[in-house]
């Protein structure tokens, strides 16, 4: 189901896609084009469920990442990021991964309890946790839930190192837990740059902070002594790839102390998503980005082949490769991210943390 073509303020998905697991989609879709409260009495477009998630931490069994775990104290994401590699995992949940995704928020209230579960288990092998993966742990909710914070105040008390990665400002709030959990080795930061247009990053990523915010948040965080990297993801073709050297120049000139990158894929529901909103916001660009994209995924917009989906192949891929690896080592050198530790883990004593669950 999609609208008459015209882009949904403050979305970044224009369709409700059908879920691949269900006969009958959930969720609602205002065929006009309206995304807003029609009145002081009329529902706010986003909505908040909680969900009571039996386990927080889960094993991520891929060589692409370097990280053997990860946890999201959200399903779905606020944001809007029409690119965004997650869409396909609200479908698990009966969702769309169209509005739905944007729109129909998870609120995991008991993480906090669940991951002190998780530490507490005597199986447990200490390794960095990812807070991210299928949401932004800092999405708007997080101001008012505080999910993320409690995440990060249980990690601190075990002594267990974990990462984030974000492209919202709102970390800053929790300048305090980072900057004392990384003065022990046991906490880093990914800041995702987009890019420094920022009508396009106004359209591509609707509610995100804005590159400035983000650039501020690298510059903060790497003040109080947290290792930031500039994430650069993803880099679209034709689209904000000519910002490579930009954004690289930018993310180190606020200190951050390396950067990495990933190139778009659009796989399942994120395909006709993207495809969309390209129509709507750069039709006169479409047929060069999907025809790029397809030149660095084998002939295809989709790309899960392990080693080679997140960095694509073939001469345009090289290429992308080639400028970054040569941009990276003039404005990085050869700086890298520190190793986390693990050897300061240790569970406290049972109810010193006081947690609860929601």
């Amino acid at each position: 189901m999609r609208n008459d073509g015209k882009p949904i303020k403050g979305r970044g998905a224009m369709l409700q896609v059908p879920n691949r697991f269900e006969a009958i989609t959930k969720g609602a879709f205002h065929a006009e084009g309206i995304d807003e409260p029609l009145g002081e009495t009329a529902p706010e477009p986003t909505r908040y469920l909680p969900v009571d998630a039996r386990t927080i931490v889960n094993p991520v069994n891929s060589p692409d990442l370097p990280f053997r775990y990860s946890m999201n104290p959200y399903q779905g994401c606020e944001h809007g990021c029409a690119y965004c590699y997650a869409r396909p995992t609200h479908e698990y949940w009966g969702y769309s991964a169209g509005l739905d995704f944007e729109r129909v928020i998870l609120v995991k209230r008991g993480a906090a309890a669940r991951l002190e579960q998780t530490l507490r288990r005597p199986r447990w092998e200490v390794q960095p946790i990812s807070i991210s993966g299928a949401t932004d742990p800092y999405q708007p909710i997080e101001r008012k839930e505080g999910l993320t914070r409690s995440l990060l105040q249980v990690a601190l008390d075990f002594g267990q190192p974990v990462v984030i990665i974000t492209k919202n400002a709102l970390v800053l709030r929790d300048l305090d837990l980072l900057s004392e959990m990384a003065s022990k080795g046991l906490a880093s930061v990914a800041i995702s740059l987009t890019t420094l247009d920022e009508s396009l990053r106004r359209a591509l990523e609707p509610r995100t902070s804005t590159t400035a915010q983000r650039l501020e948040a690298i510059r903060a965080l790497s003040g109080a002594g947290v290792p930031v990297m500039a994430m650069l993801a993803p880099i679209i073709p034709a689209l904000n790839e000519p910002e490579v050297s930009s954004l690289l120049k930018a993310g180190a000139a606020a200190g951050a102390i390396s950067a990495s990158y990933t190139v778009l894929r659009t796989n399942g529901a994120v395909e006709p998503v993207f495809r969309a909103w390209l129509e709507a916001h750069y039709p006169d660009r479409s047929a060069r980005v999907l025809a790029q994209t397809r030149a660095v995924h084998g002939g295809a917009v989709s790309d899960s082949r392990p080693g080679r989906r997140l960095r694509g192949e073939g001469p345009f891929a090289e290429n992308i490769n080639r400028v970054f690896r040569v941009l990276r080592r003039r404005h990085f050198g050869e700086r890298a991210m520190p190793t986390l530790r693990t050897d300061l883990f240790k569970p406290p004593p049972q109810g010193q943390l006081g947690l609860f669950d929601g």
